[in-house]
Formats: structure tokens, C-alpha cells, sequence
């Protein structure tokens, strides 16, 4: 049978069946899809490849699901380090948007973003920020899969005036959108503290008649959580914990508020190196995960983590689980890697399409080399990939069966076209903030 490519690998690891590593085997894609799985002899004696690659010494994982980000923040990268959240934001981050973000901003620290993603084995985010349209539009140009979020915020910005306006851009993006094979379009609204009753009650409402996802910053903070109402009691009156609603950070968590939270069938996506940088507090993933919730895993902006890397995300996740609970076995290596790719799929309702490396589903797939001095000796595939790789054994990624990483290549961003862009930004950007005021 003539097919596109046949992927010959060392290892491949397809998250589905859990804690399996087939050795020697060969992945097929046709069409965008995965094929097929089997032998690599039996994949040469039944298939004629056009395209044939031989990675004798790596590992075939799905693509890496970055399941919370604010894309266009990477041109923030290190900008204002060091400081509690709401500082941060108050008088550094918003004042900066105020005055430089426009849809230029938003293009360029979304390539920015792709690029880094990509030869870090990434190949789907789930975004939060203004001019999401630029967003997309980047997106897919350049061949990366993203949920796009319908932001809603109460105060205006550049991207809009009010409630009223965001919704309306909202879901005429959406209906634009919605054919679009790589693009999803979640509601976005903010954070409790910055969205009011009424839009989140609209969002709760059309998000259940369009089926689509709501992703929201939930109990980032202590602070955010120490006063008044606890939030996410506020947001299960409103009626927005159900499964299609995404809770990032989700720290200062009570028993009874997990237990609730695991009844709902909603989902988070812990983001722990953020949340160690900005002192937000901890998620208690391995009890979230007892009560059967599905956790993912973001690396929120590169604004505050300080970079958009899965693997390392995925290693501080493990680590930190296992601090937090006081115990070794917690957030083992095989669930670190399965919150980084099949759990994010969950969470952002495209499990059918992406996440595991399962026949039918698309070729979206992260090759890593683990051939290096510093991955040997290799017992565990999984372990290796989980606790000594970093994002530069990525060697490819392909993207629906697009060869968007070709031997630490970019194969559809220009390189040096985009570190002139980012040039000229940090020289606008590093302005004092007195200036902005």
C-alpha cells in the first residue's frame, strides 16, 4: 500500500495503552493521519512510503499540548522578573499593554511563540490574550494546532470597549473560525476578579448551545482566594463548572472543593513553574488526580515562567508533585507525560483528534533524541524523556502530518526575519515604566 511517510523509531510511546513503550516500530501517516503502528519489519513488507525517516535513536511521543498560554507575552520575557502577582500585572505588565499591544504586537510575539514551541515539540496551545483573530491567523500559517480563546474581560483594552464588545467579536470569530481543521475557539473570560456575574453567565449559557470550552484563571493566588467569596464557589452558582470548563493554577484548594470540583467532570491545567516564580501557591495535583480529575499541564506566559518549554514544565510537575504530597510515588513520570499531551487533549475536548498516537487520530508527533552523553545509560524511555531530556533533544515535529521541525529546522518561520522583529520590540519595549504612567 503506497502511503505518505513511514516513520521507522527506537522507541515510540503512545500514551494510549498507559505506561506502554513499543520498540523497533514503525508509525505510518497518510493523509495527515496515523495509519497505522506495527513492527518495522512487517511496516516494510506492507508499505511503500514517499517519505521514509529512520531515527534509530529516538523516541516517538505525541505532540506536546501546551493547555494554557498567553502567546503573544513572549515579547514580556524577562521584562519584569521577580515580583508578586498583582505587582506584576498592576504596574509593569497592564501599563505596558496599555501602550504597545496592537495587532502587530500580537503577530510577532505569537510567531515568537510558535517558533519556540515548535523545536521545543509542541504542536497544539491553548491561548488567552487580545486580537485573537492575529492569533489564529498565525497559527495557521505557520502549521500548529491552537484553541484560540474568546477573551472577555470588564475593562476595555485595545481589542475592545466592554463586555458587550468582546462578546460580539467573540463569536464572529468563532463563526469564522469553525472550519478551520487546526482551530479551536474556547470563551476565554479572564479570572473571576476581572470578569462580572453577568458576562459570565451569558459565556455559561452559549458556551452549553455552542459546545464549546470555557478556559479561566481560577485560584491563582491566596490573595485572590482570602477575599470574600472563595471563587470557585461563586463560579458553581453561576453554573460554569461543568466538563467543558478549564480551571488554570487552581491553588489554595479545600477537600470539599476538590471532592466538588471531581463530581463536575471539569478540568485543570497546573502550571507550576509560573506559579513558583510569581509565589501563587501550590496545586495539590496528586490529590486532584486521586479524585479523578483530569489535569493537564501549561507553562502560562513566557512573561512569567520564563520560557514555553513542555519538557521542563513536565519534570517541575513531577518534582514539585511529589514535594507537595510528601511522597515519591506521587505524579510519576508516565502521568507527567500523559498531563502534558492525552490529559491536555481531554481538557480541551480534542481527545478524539490529538494527544495519543492511535490510529485514526492526526499525525501530530515529537521526535527526541536520546542519544546523548546526558540520557545514558537508558533504562525507561519514559523516565529518560521525563527526567533527564530537555526541549534540545527535540530533533522533529510534524503537525497533522506536516514536517514542521525537520532535524532542528523550522521548515515554516524564517528565523532571521523574526529575531529582527523581536529585536525592534525589546528596543520599544525596554522604556522605563515611569514612562508609561
Amino acid at each position: 500500500m503506497q502511503v505518505d511517510t513511514l516513520i521507522n523509531a527506537r522507541w515510540i510511546i503512545p500514551i494510549e495503552p498507559h505506561e506502554i513503550i513499543l520498540e523497533h516500530h514503525s508509525l505510518v501517516i497518510h493523509e495527515g493521519n496515523i495509519l497505522d503502528i506495527l513492527p518495522q519489519q512487517q511496516a516494510q513488507e506492507k508499505y511503500q512510503a514517499a517519505q521514509q525517516e529512520d531515527l534509530s535513536n529516538h523516541a516517538l511521543v505525541p505532540g506536546f499540548i501546551n493547555a494554557h498560554t498567553h502567546v503573544a507575552m513572549t515579547l514580556f520575557r524577562g521584562i519584569a522578573d521577580d515580583l508578586p502577582l498583582m505587582d506584576w500585572l498592576e504596574n509593569h505588565i497592564w501599563p505596558l499593554e496599555r501602550k504597545w499591544v496592537n495587532e502587530a504586537f500580537v503577530r510577532d510575539g505569537t510567531d515568537l511563540a510558535i517558533a519556540e514551541m515548535l523545536c521545543g515539540g509542541t504542536t497544539c496551545f491553548n491561548d488567552m490574550y487580545f486580537f485573537p483573530e492575529i492569533t489564529a491567523h498565525q497559527a495557521i500559517q505557520h502549521g500548529i494546532r491552537a484553541n484560540v480563546g474568546l477573551i472577555m474581560i470588564d475593562f476595555p483594552t485595545a481589542w475592545a470597549s466592554g463586555p458587550e464588545q468582546y462578546m460580539e467579536k467573540g463569536l464572529a470569530l468563532h463563526e469564522k473560525l469553525r472550519h478551520q481543521p487546526l482551530i479551536r475557539t474556547p470563551f476565554a473570560p479572564h479570572a473571576p476578579y476581572t470578569v462580572s456575574d453577568e458576562p459570565l453567565r451569558q459565556i455559561s449559557s452559549l458556551a452549553d448551545e455552542l459546545n464549546l470550552p470555557i478556559h479561566m484563571h481560577v485560584h491563582e493566588t491566596h490573595s485572590e482566594v482570602s477575599q470574600g467569596e472563595r471563587p470557585l464557589k461563586r463560579l458553581h452558582e453561576l453554573g460554569l463548572i461543568t466538563p467543558a470548563f478549564i480551571a488554570v493554577h487552581m491553588t489554595q484548594l479545600t477537600h470539599s472543593e476538590i471532592t466538588k470540583f471531581a463530581q463536575s467532570g471539569a478540568h485543570i491545567v497546573h502550571c507550576p513553574e509560573s506559579n513558583l516564580k510569581l509565589a501563587s501557591g501550590f496545586c495539590p495535583v496528586q490529590k486532584c488526580l486521586d479524585a479523578g480529575i483530569n489535569v493537564a499541564l501549561g507553562t502560562d506566559g513566557a512573561a512569567s515562567n520564563n520560557d514555553l518549554d513542555m519538557l521542563g514544565e513536565m519534570r517541575t510537575a513531577a518534582l514539585l508533585a511529589k514535594g507537595v504530597a510528601q511522597d515519591a510515588s506521587a505524579v510519576n513520570a508516565a502521568t507527567a507525560l500523559r498531563m502534558a499531551t492525552l490529559n491536555g487533549a481531554k481538557a480541551l475536548g480534542i481527545d478524539d483528534i490529538t494527544g495519543s498516537l492511535t490510529r485514526g487520530k492526526a499525525a501530530d508527533i515529537c521526535a527526541i533524541d536520546l542519544s546523548a552523553i546526558e540520557t545514558q545509560p537508558l533504562y525507561n524511555a519514559i523516565s529518560q524523556i521525563v527526567y533527564s531530556t530537555s526541549r534540545h533533544h527535540v530533533s522533529d515535529v510534524w503537525v497533522a502530518g506536516k514536517h514542521c521541525l525537520k532535524n532542528k529546522q523550522l521548515t515554516t518561520l524564517n528565523i532571521q526575519d523574526l529575531k529582527k522583529k523581536v529585536a525592534q520590540w525589546q528596543h520599544k519595549l525596554q522604556s522605563p515604566i515611569s514612562e508609561l504612567t
